[in-house]
């Protein structure tokens, strides 16, 4: 074959691959098998390999290659990526589209509505028609250049296909959308690493965005990864959103399902059926994404600090799934309370494998009648451990027992006691090895002290490297090397962490002795009302009860705690270990939030959790962590948990992090 000849035949065999590639990721239809374009791919390759300087960077078989990076280079995005808001019910996402509409100065607008797709977003970038680049979200404005792994993602076109000539092609295009795993793909590559005694992936959603954050590109190609796009951010001159899907097909993309709404009304029952069918999808969805399919009005109404005011995302209700009880466990926490919790046979629930679930306290075990034996229902609503919603009762198996507290501490042997008026059940040693291991960690916490885990800890009890959180600070290298796992250099490292937490502030240092019912926002008035350390440790019940926001109960803690000689030798040792305790911190007493109480839940993504209660607290507010009758707001974000539902259930106001910043906003 003459050079001439081997151009055309690879021409063609690029033409027909392509033209294979789009029937089957965009038209979801194939005219010859696996087999047979895996055979037209292997002559593309023969041919290739024989006249190298024929291969340019869009053939299909440059998709698998590139060396592995030792990390992801930093890439600034052309535009911003921003986030969306979320809403979890039909009266918000009704109260958004109203909202809007007066806004307009108009009755009703047309809403483009489609598939949330759960997997990792992306940033592809074509110049002249071809692929030049791409990026994840990062944190909006700068994400990490993944672009030799997004090159091997069949679905991904690495030439354009010319849209009509309707449609002028600028010599730049960004396309955004959202990497996924299948689910037939995922657990079929599941099987096959089971089957190869390998590391099998956790859910499709993590195995998406770990996947195209592998460095080594050829581990990428390994993965049965998809592209999905969802928004074409330049303009070719398009005025509506849902002509922009069809322009992304003809551009070679796959586009997911979707429908162009006349109001709310029918975008609630678009909504409704993705969540009916939403299993038979082939791939993960947690929502319907809705934007206002009328570009230049979408443009007009603008951006609320990340978010567009024009795009909401309508998240599905948390997951629940059944499990069967095989026993009930008692956990020690750090004031001597046993926590009750449900050992179950595994069970998939909102992405994650569970084995546990919180049953709370025995007066929650009573109220449900959980028994070992029973069928639940599990609730998962963003939160680490599930909780048991209900029992059903017709699955329990004849001759069950109901369950009993126990008589004496699981850990320490020690008879239990119940202190009055509290439904906790209590052992009362003080020297527990489970109460010293969480004191320490809640210490750790307090401190900030990076690296220092359960395990770590429990070792340094067993071996008596530390009897209390003050001798954490004592330690030295020397002392960590004789722990299990931890060498020279950990060692240092950890030895190091430690040391460069000695200075700590008056709010902090409270929180971290442990005192009951003493909490972030309680230790910060205490802080705030008398200054420094020796001014708490002096006061009496009399000076307690002026602070503000503390009662009889609290103050009553505070002078037990710092009536007890081993807790003031507690002190007495963190002084010794050089812990320098900084002055109080007088609180802000106007702003918006002043007098208020805020919750948060969920991931946020203009700011992290303590970003946002430090903002509540320079506004006059308190942060708190749990939902109750006196709780002002609840701040809702990413993957909420089931603070989101205690708001709903108690009529307390929901912050979407949008208002949150508005309401932060100077006026």
């Amino acid at each position: 074959m003459t050079k001439a000849e081997a151009k055309a035949r690879i021409l063609e065999l690029r033409k027909a691959i392509d033209a294979y590639r789009y029937e089957y990721h965009v038209l979801d239809k194939s005219s010859i098998s696996d087999a047979a374009l895996d055979s037209l791919k292997h002559e593309l390759y023969a041919l290739e390999q024989a006249h190298p300087d024929l291969i340019t960077a869009d053939s299909p078989t440059q998709r698998v290659g590139g060396k592995a990076l030792a990390r992801f280079p930093k890439v600034t995005h052309l535009r911003p990526m921003l986030s969306m808001e979320d809403v979890f019910s039909p009266q918000e996402f009704g109260d958004w589209y109203r909202r809007l509409a007066k806004l307009s100065d108009r009755e009703r607008f047309d809403l483009f509505c489609m598939p949330k797709v759960d997997g990792l977003a992306l940033s592809i970038v074509y110049e002249d028609g071809l692929l030049k680049s791409a990026a994840t979200r990062g944190d909006g404005k700068i994400g990490e250049d993944v672009t030799a792994n997004v090159r091997t993602i069949e679905s991904v076109p690495l030439r354009l296909r010319l849209p009509p000539t309707t449609y002028p092609l600028p010599t730049t295009i960004e396309v955004r959308g959202e990497v996924y795993m299948p689910v037939a793909a995922f657990e079929a590559y599941n099987r096959e690493m089971k089957k190869e005694g390998k590391e099998e992936l956790v859910n499709p959603r993590n195995a998406a965005a770990g996947s195209v954050r592998q460095l080594d590109p050829a581990v990428t190609a390994s993965r049965p990864l998809a592209f999905i796009a969802w928004d074409l951010v330049d303009d070719l001159g398009q005025t509506r959103q849902h002509e922009e899907w069809e322009i992304l097909r003809e551009m070679g993309f796959k586009a997911a399902e979707a429908k162009a709404c006349k109001d709310a009304q029918e975008a609630e029952a678009f909504w409704r059926a993705l969540q009916k069918k939403r299993e038979r999808l082939g791939f993960w969805i947690d929502g319907m994404v809705a934007r206002v399919d009328d570009n230049a009005l979408y443009a007009s109404l603008g951006v609320v600090g990340k978010t567009p005011r024009g795009l909401v995302a309508w998240k599905f209700p948390a997951e629940e799934a059944t499990a069967v009880v095989r026993g009930i466990e008692w956990f020690v926490g750090r004031t001597g309370a046993l926590t009750p919790v449900a050992a179950l046979d595994p069970t998939f629930i909102a992405g994650t494998t569970v084995r546990h679930a919180s049953l709370h306290n025995l007066d929650e075990i009573e109220r449900l009648d959980v028994r070992v034996g029973d069928t639940v229902i599990l609730y998962k609503a963003g939160d680490i451990i599930p909780k048991v919603k209900a029992v059903l009762k017709e699955l329990r198996p004849a001759g069950s027992q109901a369950t009993k507290a126990p008589k004496n501490c699981p850990v320490c042997g020690t008879k239990v006691v119940r202190r009055e008026g509290e439904v906790a059940i209590v052992c009362p040693d003080k020297r527990c090895p489970a109460q010293d291991r969480e004191n320490a960690l809640h210490a750790a916490r307090a401190f900030e002290i990076d690296g220092l885990g359960p395990q770590t800890v429990a070792q340094m009890l067993e071996q008596g490297l530390v009897k209390s959180a003050a001798d954490l600070f004592a330690l030295t290298s020397d002392d960590l090397l004789k722990l299990e796992g931890f060498a020279e250099v950990s060692a240092k490292k950890l030895a190091d962490a430690i040391r460069a937490k000695k200075r700590i502030r008056l709010d902090k240092f409270i929180l971290a002795l442990g005192i009951r019912n003493v909490g972030e926002e309680t230790a910060r008035d205490l802080a705030s009302h008398f200054g420094s350390l020796d001014g708490l440790i002096k006061a009496d019940e009399q000076a307690l009860t002026q602070v503000p926001n503390i009662g009889p109960v609290v103050a009553t803690s505070v002078l037990e705690w710092f009536s007890d000689d081993e807790n003031r030798d507690l002190v007495a040792s963190y002084r010794k270990n050089g812990i320098v305790v900084g002055k109080g911190e007088k609180r802000a007493v106007s702003g918006v939030f002043s007098g208020k109480t805020v919750v948060i839940t969920g991931t946020l993504s203009a700011l992290s959790r303590d970003e946002a209660k430090e903002a509540v607290r320079s506004a006059g507010g308190k942060a708190s962590e749990s939902v109750s009758k006196k709780t002002d707001f609840v701040l809702v974000g990413e993957s909420p948990g089931s603070k989101a539902d205690d708001a709903k259930r108690l009529g307390v106001r929901i912050l979407s992090e949008a208002d949150f910043l508005r309401m932060l906003r100077p006026s």
